[in-house]
């Protein structure tokens, strides 16, 4: 689920900060670069690792800045497609289960991906699987906001995001305009709970606990039919 990046960057240190320890001042100002935003096809950056190396530091004309080369390694949340990862259900909408790992809320679920058949309960705003039972009965499993829920990580999509500039014309942009706008997301998994094992934790739990009593009701009938067949024994 995380993985470690190589990656070079020319880090600047203000001259405020020149009194603190230099390995220190690039240490934050590296984490305060990077943490917690998406590279393109790298991942969303976690927290810094190491140091890998540290080039000559350069002070330019007009800038008393240092400016420094430094290779780092950075940890990087980014699954790779087929892992197993297990979150909470964040929000369900006709565009299927949003999920939440607390640090990263960009996880679909669509409807093709879920246990079939599904259907959205617009009432209760939520995904409820059709659970199949004997004599062609159904039982609804409600996916509920705040459930833990195990998926299978399908696919991811990077999408580059470029700032906003301002209007082109002196004329007012009115906000009907800027709501029209898509908001792009940089990066995204697309996950599936389709297949056995997967969904939502409680369903499986209270499948196993069922199994469990069965077993135990077993293991008892089976010790009464044996001292049924020793007390027979005895008497004869």
């Amino acid at each position: 689920m995380f993985v470690l990046a190589e990656l070079k960057d020319t880090i600047r240190i203000e001259p405020s900060q020149f009194h603190i320890d230099f390995l220190e001042a690039l240490r934050d100002e590296i984490n305060r670069k990077l943490a917690n935003k998406v590279l393109l096809n790298v991942g969303l950056c976690i927290a810094l690792k190491d140091i890998v190396s540290i080039e000559k530091s350069l002070i330019l004309p007009g800038d008393g800045a240092s400016h420094t080369e430094v290779v780092f390694r950075y940890i990087v949340f980014r699954p790779q497609v087929g892992s197993v990862i297990t979150g909470k259900i964040r929000s369900c909408s006709h565009e299927g289960v949003h999920v939440t790992l607390g640090f990263f809320d960009d996880i679909l679920i669509p409807p093709a991906a879920l246990q079939h058949p599904s259907r959205f309960e617009e009432t209760e705003q939520a995904w409820v699987w059709e659970y199949p039972l004997e004599n062609n009965e159904k039982h609804d499993l409600f996916m509920d906001i705040g459930e833990s829920i195990k998926f299978r990580v399908a696919s991811e999509c990077f999408e580059e995001s470029s700032p906003i500039g301002p209007p082109k014309t002196d004329q007012q942009v009115t906000s009907s305009t800027l709501a029209q706008k898509e908001i792009k997301t940089p990066y995204r998994i697309v996950a599936a709970i389709n297949e056995s094992g997967l969904g939502v934790l409680s369903w499986w739990d209270q499948q196993n606990q069922d199994m469990d009593e069965g077993d135990e009701n077993n293991e008892e009938d089976n010790v009464e039919y044996e001292n049924d067949e020793n007390g027979e024994e005895d008497c004869s």
